[in-house]
């Protein structure tokens, strides 16, 4: 297996991969702007040439970039990563490239799209929806049924109400309860959640 992204994620990812015995061997970190030599006694290489077959793992936090790369590398394996103390529920559908991070919960009939990350402690409740691309910082909590549009960051300590839907491409600040309805691109914080301003589009 193959990480892409040797900075502060990456330690993360290797810590998940590490607690679920070892289920693969990571041969080398590629990162285009390295800042580091090594991360836990693993090499980190500008590039690399791929094989068809080869595993990569994007071990990089930014929604936009992390598409930018499994865009770019289409053809190659990503698998799921689940850390050993993580909880899943029955019927819960998970993507290629997604991880779940230590201690994080996930609910009965949730799906989670592809390249997702579900940090530490995160709760995501029963019926969600994580559309691909969308990160879930640690202590967020989304409560049932609650819709996440692609490449949306939902801040740390975050909180979701039921039933709300939440557009693509928007930031829910740290802290946030969001009580209504997101419009794509929008960016929430405060207590209640008010729009500040808008993201621009994804390109």
């Amino acid at each position: 297996m193959y990480l892409f992204g040797g900075s502060g994620h990456c330690k993360v990812i290797i810590d998940v991969i590490k607690n679920n015995n070892n289920s693969y061997e990571i041969t080398s970190i590629i990162d285009e702007n390295p800042i580091l030599d090594k991360i836990f006694g693993i090499n980190i290489v500008r590039e690399i040439k791929f094989n068809d077959d080869d595993v990569l793992f994007i071990a990089i936090g930014n929604n936009k970039i992390r598409k930018k790369i499994s865009s770019k590398y289409s053809n190659l394996n990503y698998p799921v990563l689940i850390h050993s103390n993580a909880i899943i529920g029955i019927n819960v559908s998970i993507a290629h490239g997604t991880v779940i991070m230590a201690g994080a919960i996930v609910n009965p009939d949730t799906r989670i799209g592809k390249q997702c990350i579900v940090n530490t402690s995160a709760v995501i409740e029963h019926d969600n929806v994580i559309e691909d691309f969308v990160h879930i910082s640690p202590n967020a909590a989304l409560a049932g049924n609650v819709n996440v549009g692609e490449g949306t960051q939902i801040g740390i300590g975050a909180c979701v109400i039921q039933g709300v839907k939440i557009g693509k491409w928007c930031t829910i600040g740290a802290g946030s309860v969001v009580l209504k309805d997101v419009p794509d691109y929008a960016v929430v914080v405060g207590n209640p959640g008010k729009i500040i301003k808008y993201n621009q589009e994804h390109e």
